[in-house]
């Protein structure tokens, strides 16, 4: 596969192929402290060695409120910053870039979680709407769901977080991060009408809706400079978000073209895939639709990642195509640790994660994470 193998300028760098591996929550971070582990560390080795041109690493939140699932890793202390510098030193003794995803869930909190109840905040949102899901707080008592959120009366006050977690990010050695803006979480959630029903300039217009996450994004810009990628899932119906068809592209190509001339390094968008929807009152929640020549033609400076469930032989014809310039795969990263090395030489990637230990355990960690073959 010639085309994926090839090397690519991104921001400030040049990656040595076209293969990503992607965003992907996996717990292991120290309990109540949320800061790395040596086996994250380990995790994060394993899977440099295996050859990507650049990693993502796993949703890293940027306050202690905002806390979806505990051993979720966080960048607003010192102690964290040191721990993801023990990861981003590992990585960079291969040849592989690693960027931060910067992370906030909104609404997809609950305030009985420990983590949010440290914080002393309430959980916010763009609006005090609850997302109809019947995912659950499976470490609460009694199972919860999710909550009605209170508005954010200010949200300059999490784009100031949003900043500070660049700033931490870089001086964790990070080589850029990564704006979460997909899946229903705080930023996708001030883009979609049905989760923001602000009447001030937050809210209503495209313009107004899609203003939080590229202020958001300026800030990074301010700290990074040109290695800052965004995230979007736009025909995702995940954590109830999904607006009608119309006004997902109209919102959509908006933002991706201010992205774009703000001068982010990639905008990565995934396609559809039923893991990221959702049946909610009998009817999905995300919009089946082209998304490469749908927001293609809005991306003229950026680099393009596609991403959602490819096969590494989809991958290579639509970079080779020209449709995108990069691909990023998440789970077959999981037990495959050496991913792009096996599809480099021709060997088989079909070792199948076990689901049940995507999470962990936390009296064996490594089941399910580390101890997956690397060769």
């Amino acid at each position: 596969m010639p085309t994926l193998f090839s090397p690519l300028k991104l921001g400030s760098v040049t990656l040595p192929n076209c293969i990503g591996m992607s965003s992907m929550t996996r717990n292991r971070a120290l309990p109540e402290k949320t800061i790395v582990t040596e086996l994250m560390v380990e995790y994060y080795l394993q899977r440099a060695l295996g050859g990507p041109g650049i990693i993502v690493n796993e949703g890293t939140l940027i306050s202690r409120a905002g806390t979806e699932w505990p051993q979720a890793p966080g960048i607003w202390n010192q102690e964290q910053v040191d721990g993801w510098k023990r990861v981003t030193d590992a990585v960079h003794t291969t040849e592989a870039k690693v960027y931060c995803q910067l992370w906030h869930p909104g609404r997809c909190c609950h305030p009985d979680a420990p983590e949010q109840i440290a914080s002393g905040e309430p959980v916010y949102a763009p609006s005090a709407i609850s997302a109809r899901t019947k995912e659950k707080f499976r470490f609460l008592p009694g199972n919860p769901g999710y909550v009605t959120p209170t508005e954010i009366e200010d949200p300059t006050t999490l784009i100031s977080l949003y900043k500070q977690a660049a700033i931490n990010a870089k001086e964790a050695g990070f080589d850029g991060v990564e704006l979460h803006a997909a899946n229903g979480y705080l930023i996708h959630q001030f883009l979609d009408l049905t989760s923001n029903h602000r009447t001030d300039k937050w809210g209503g217009s495209v313009e107004n809706r899609t203003r939080f996450g590229l202020e958001a994004l300026k800030v990074l810009i301010e700290v990074f400079g040109p290695d800052v990628g965004v995230k979007l899932s736009p025909a995702s119906g995940f954590n109830d978000v999904a607006m009608p068809l119309e006004d997902t592209i109209e919102t959509f190509n908006y933002f991706i073209s201010e992205a774009d001339k703000l001068g982010a390094s990639y905008i990565a968008l995934t396609r559809y895939v039923p893991f990221l929807d959702m049946i909610i009152d009998g009817k999905s929640r995300g919009n089946q639709f082209d998304v490469i020549s749908t927001f293609r033609p809005v991306i003229k400076n950026a680099k393009y990642f596609a991403n959602g469930a490819y096969t590494a032989g989809e991958a290579e014809e639509i970079v080779t195509a020209g449709k995108v310039d990069a691909v990023f795969f998440g789970l077959p990263w999981i037990a495959n640790p050496h991913f792009a090395k096996r599809v480099r030489a021709g060997l088989p990637v079909d070792a199948i994660p076990d689901p049940t230990k995507f999470y962990g355990n936390p009296a064996a960690p490594e089941v399910g994470y580390t101890d997956y073959p690397v060769e």
